[in-house]
């Protein structure tokens, strides 16, 4: 079979969730229009494309979950569901042009640094491409993870993840078992609980509820941030404020959170009625140390008569019969599993091959690294958006995202600046100083606290969350320092090419004024 060459492009970009489009988009913004964006599916939206779950919403406010550079003044709520969201995603793409430089159906079956080219080799599902600089924007929140469980595949009914969720299954009527406490979860159960006949829910650790605080955004307001755009400013500094001030509380002083805690078991409380089933669903770690989940309707879910709780994990599936750690049997029609995603081990992390001819897993074995976020030693001109120890906990994604798009555009100067070919390698020793310096913030952290959550890998480190303000990130990613990078230039190259192209640029200037 003949491979299908796709050509050659300044900077390949992977995904098109909010991560690749504001990568895009500030690529646009800079001037450049020599990339290209690689998306396996065959729509644009990443997390809120594949998360399409009865409930599905963000619990960061629309007005922070979103780009400073495409406000968007006509949010109807405070807390914007997942059709909204992806719309939003998809008016960004038009406006900022980027339709033409997206790449349907294509999705990375492996991406290989060429030491001798100082390029990437990129194999997708529709044929081979070679970039200067690959910028992986895949996300934490792409791959859905469903656990090993004995006899899952003996099971006669219908199986499916919250993030592939399938619309053409009717739930009304039948026997179903939930999977998970998670962010989706405590969004599905309520939606499908007057739905089905009975509804199991699988839970093996009880997470922390607190109020939502959603309403309509008046008419007034949508005008007023129309017609006046500093009060959608404001509107979005107070949000992002409020957010900041709560850091410390998770990072230094995990004891202040005691009143949080209880807020959340009062609105616990005020709901679930039953002695048994509150003691099942009251928490007995830190609140915070797993992520705070936001909820005004899943508590009074779970009291209804067709909801059992089942206070472990599943064990194994006997036929139709799901069977828990503590013993407990229920029969299933259908089984839901809201069990998360690959995080800490993304698929994408085994496709991409390095200049010493490793995988990026195999070099994140023993735990993710990379500098500022972005760049893991080895892979040269490799960016990662939402890489390791970028996530948050209490606050928007998108002012992280915003952070490292800066860095990216930086990175992108600075090899340009470089006057020839070349490639921009993170050193392991910043690499290795940046992630001890993480580490030992994380000792102070709530996340530290002791519980089991998604934000810590196989070795229990966390890895995954920003141990500080988005401020302080947004300060650490302003600019590339070139001291934390190893300059790579093509094989024979004698420095003089440099000289060159200046002296060609020159000629051709001379020449044109002398036409003149």
């Amino acid at each position: 079979m003949t491979e299908h060459k796709l050509g050659h492009v300044r900077v390949a970009v992977i995904g098109t969730g909010f991560g690749g489009l504001g990568v895009a988009a500030r690529l646009r913004r800079e001037g450049m229009t020599d990339f290209v964006l690689l998306e396996r599916a065959d729509a644009i939206g990443g997390t809120w494309r594949d998360n399409s779950y009865p409930g599905c919403a963000c619990d960061v406010p629309s007005h922070l979950y979103s780009f400073s550079f495409a406000p968007n003044p006509e949010w109807p709520r405070n807390f914007s569901g997942q059709p909204l969201i992806r719309s939003y995603l998809e008016k960004v793409t038009d406006t900022f042009g980027l339709r033409p430089h997206i790449r349907f159906n294509s999705e990375v079956h492996a991406a290989r640094w060429d030491c001798d080219a100082l390029h990437w080799v990129i194999e997708t599902a529709t044929g081979c491409l070679t970039a200067d600089v690959v910028i992986a924007a895949t996300g934490p929140l792409s791959a859905p993870k469903i656990p090993d469980i004995p006899g899952l595949d003996g099971f006669p009914g219908k199986v499916f993840h919250s993030a592939r969720w399938d619309h053409d299954y009717d739930l009304r009527g039948k026997r179903v078992a939930m999977i998970g406490t998670g962010a989706s979860a405590i969004q599905i159960v309520p939606r499908i609980q007057p739905l089905v006949r009975q509804l199991t829910l699988f839970q093996r650790t009880p997470p922390w509820v607190m109020p939502r605080m959603d309403r309509k955004i008046t008419s007034f307001e949508r005008w007023l941030h129309r017609r006046v755009p500093l009060s959608r400013v404001l509107r979005r500094r107070l949000l992002w404020g409020i957010r900041e001030l709560q850091v410390s509380a998770f990072t230094k002083r995990p004891e202040r959170l005691r009143l949080i805690e209880g807020l959340a078991t009062s609105h616990m409380r005020k709901a679930v009625k039953d002695p048994a089933l509150r003691a099942a669903l009251t928490p007995d770690y830190r609140i915070g140390c797993k992520r705070i989940l936001l909820s005004n309707d899943y508590y009074p879910a779970l009291a209804q008569p067709n909801v059992d709780v089942v206070a472990t994990g599943l064990r194994e599936v006997r036929g139709s019969t799901l069977i828990a750690a503590d013993g407990t049997e229920a029969d299933a029609d259908a089984i839901i599993f809201g069990t998360g995603f690959h995080v800490t081990d993304m698929p994408m992390a085994q496709r991409v091959t390095g200049a010493a001819g490793t995988t990026l897993a195999e070099e994140w074995k023993a735990g993710m690294e990379a500098l500022r976020g972005a760049s893991p030693a080895g892979f040269p001109n490799f960016l990662t958006i939402i890489g390791p120890n970028t996530g948050l906990g209490n606050s928007s994604m998108i002012l992280m995202i915003e952070a490292q798009l800066n860095y990216v555009a930086d990175f992108l100067r600075q090899l340009d600046a470089l006057d020839c070919k070349a490639a921009l390698d993170a050193r392991p020793a910043a690499v290795r100083a940046w992630h001890d310096r993480l580490q030992e913030r994380m000792g102070t952290t709530v996340w530290s606290t002791g519980c089991d959550s998604w934000y810590l890998d196989a070795n229990g480190r966390n890895t995954t969350v920003w141990p500080g303000t988005t401020n302080e990130f947004r300060k650490a990613t302003r600019k590339v320092d070139l001291t934390e990078y190893a300059v790579l230039r093509p094989p024979g190259w004698d420095g003089a090419g440099r000289g060159r192209a200046r002296s060609a640029a020159a000629g051709a200037e001379a020449a044109e004024e002398a036409v003149a």
